[in-house]
């Protein structure tokens, strides 16, 4: 299982980090020990100062595919779900000055908090909302129509270079309105207006 994740899909949360805006997807990826489920806590590290949440749809693949063509793109999804991408923010910083590579700032144990996945069908692809409350206020509220991006694009473009297998993740990236966590933090994900994550932060 690989767990692919868009960089910069939404233009206002690239304009909030001073980032251009890009012409293709950014692709990165996180390993399977970066999961977070069932809403258990996350524990801040202590190799950081400055842990930001980032809130994002997730698209679970449903079969396997390579270098996908438009037409048939929508076959390899049909469920989708929220996470949380958890940024090093003060590491990749650092690491993006020098020119490295990001994985200790973005695939650290426990950086993709992942919520139960629902059937697509229940939305419209093109228009979902989502919300993330952080101690009960809204610190970021994304719509899918926002994204630079869309999901057929995305399987696409990450099917050019990498093989999809059953039951690989897609985070497609992150609306405006990212924040540093602060232990004790409650984050709460919503979809359209049901609540399908929660994370603590300890």
């Amino acid at each position: 299982m690989k767990i692919f994740c868009i960089g910069r899909n939404y233009a206002e949360h690239a304009a909030e980090l001073n980032n251009p805006l890009p012409q293709n997807p950014i692709v990165f990826m996180k390993p399977p020990t970066a999961l977070l489920l069932d809403n258990k806590p996350f524990y801040h590290p202590t190799f950081s100062k400055e842990i930001h949440f980032e809130l994002e749809v997730v698209l679970k693949i449903k079969k396997n595919g390579k270098q996908v063509l438009p037409e048939f793109a929508d076959d390899y999804y049909d469920e989708i779900g929220l996470g949380i991408d958890f940024t090093a923010r003060d590491l990749q910083d650092e690491l993006k000055q020098k020119g490295h590579p990001w994985e200790i700032a973005k695939s650290f144990d426990h950086s993709a908090v992942l919520s139960p996945f629902f059937p697509l069908k229940n939305f419209d692809k093109n228009n979902i909302p989502f919300v993330l409350k952080v101690n009960g206020q809204v610190r970021q509220d994304g719509n899918t129509k926002n994204m630079i991006f869309p999901f057929n694009d995305l399987i696409c473009y990450v099917s050019k270079y990498f093989t999809l297998q059953k039951g690989d993740l897609i985070y497609t990236g992150t609306p405006a309105g990212v924040g540093k966590i602060e232990i004790g933090d409650h984050l709460e994900g919503f979809l359209g207006d049901q609540k399908i994550l929660e994370c603590r932060i300890k």
